[in-house]
């Protein structure tokens, strides 16, 4: 499966008094990490909009395993993975590893959509496109 990989600078206002990364903060990295791997397998969200009438990924499912606490001023390695795809929606893995441990592993399930033909101001689910299927089951680790 295609690994897309990106470290991060735990920052201060990601982190809570004690100095330790407030847990939804990390949900915000994974969502970002999520956009990272399309883009690393040469699928920019941009293009994604023009040539698929792409209307985004939304997140119909997440959960988390917290096992080692992250601290301002570490950097961390987020590797993220489409892990699953069907019909419309995929699974995606994020590990994020702090000086080589992992120290959070999380889940998302998204759903693939367009803009209802009907009503533009909603979403309907397509098929991910084979391509991007394709491209995203190679065995590849990118940055």
């Amino acid at each position: 499966m295609f690994v897309a990989r990106r470290e991060r600078l735990i920052e201060w206002g990601d982190c809570d008094p004690a100095r330790i990364v407030f847990n939804p903060r990390y949900f915000e990295w994974f969502d970002g990490a999520t956009a990272h791997i399309f883009a690393a397998a040469g699928f920019p969200k941009e293009s994604l909009l023009e040539r698929y009438r792409f209307a985004g990924w939304p997140l119909v499912e997440t959960r988390a395993k917290f096992l080692k606490p992250c601290r301002f001023g570490e950097t961390v390695l987020i590797e993220s993975s489409v892990v699953e795809f069907r019909r419309s929606s995929f699974n995606v893995e994020h590990k994020l590893f702090n000086h080589g441990e992992l120290s959070v592993e999380a889940f998302e399930t998204r759903v693939w959509t367009i803009r209802h033909p009907d009503d533009p101001n909603r979403l309907k689910s397509e098929p991910v496109p084979q391509d991007v299927i394709a491209r995203l089951s190679e065995n590849e680790k990118r940055t």
